[in-house]
């Protein structure tokens, strides 16, 4: 097996007892990391530190992502422009935030009777987004009112 020793030296092509002879006398552990290379490729280092490292790289990466959630924005037929525009305020908020965003129309009872009109007001209100975005799903029209998503 090649034998990496604890300061990343090549110690070059050695036999097992002679790895762990080496591994023993630095008071380390004799780690295989590559099996399946020819030949297999061992280091000398301390396991209990590497496995902190890794622990510690691992924590580093998650703290660094960011999950992209579905946000979601409701919005009735009879809302008025300054409520509206509070919704679109949230909305944009949420896009800035790296979020998708799902607005939803629901229609309620006879609001469902006249659904050209209802169609007309949730796209008015989709054109006052101002934000840069994309349209993720077009809208959908579905027997209780409509559904788009928007992401950035």
């Amino acid at each position: 097996m090649r034998l990496i020793d604890a300061a990343g030296e090549n110690k070059g092509v050695v036999t097992l007892s002679e790895a762990l002879a080496a591994a023993h006398d630095a008071g380390m552990d004799l780690v295989e990391i590559a099996p399946t290379a020819s030949p297999p490729v061992a280091r000398i280092i301390d396991f209990g530190k590497f496995l902190y490292q890794q622990e510690k790289q691992e924590r580093k990466q998650k703290a660094k992502t960011k999950t992209v959630g579905l946000k979601a924005v409701k919005v009735g037929l009879r809302i008025f422009e300054h409520d509206a525009l509070i919704k679109i305020k949230k909305l944009e908020e949420f896009l800035e935030e790296g979020h998708k965003v799902k607005v939803e129309m629901f229609l309620r009872g006879r609001e469902r009777a006249n659904m050209l009109f209802a169609q007309e007001r949730y796209e008015r209100f989709l054109a006052m987004i101002t934000a840069p975005h994309k349209i993720e799903q077009p809208t959908k029209k579905l027997p209780t009112g409509f559904i788009t998503i928007i992401g950035k």
